[in-house]
């Protein structure tokens, strides 16, 4: 996909192309690395209510394996009902 998305940009003449933030561990992380690019760390701020850490809501976590699991065999019209109401109680 990115190989295509390159050659594409290329072909229209573009010369600059943000991949975006990846992940360690990722198919994508390990897909930039090998191409060359390397990481440069992204500082967040945080301002916390009503908790003492940052929650971990991260597709990498274990605790939400099953829920993602579920969530990809879900028929898409149910996803696209329940999503947004789901979403919104996020962070």
């Amino acid at each position: 996909m990115y190989w295509e998305l390159m050659r594409r940009a290329c072909e229209r003449g573009y010369r600059i192309f943000d991949f975006g933030r990846s992940k360690q561990g990722t198919g994508s992380y390990s897909f930039k690395k090998n191409w060359g690019f390397e990481p440069q760390p992204l500082f967040y701020e945080y301002q916390l209510h009503q908790a003492k850490t940052v929650p971990e809501h991260n597709p990498l976590n274990p605790k939400y394996r099953l829920f993602i699991q579920a969530w990809q065999k879900m028929p898409l019209t149910l996803a696209n009902m329940i999503g947004p109401h789901i979403v919104r109680n996020l962070g």
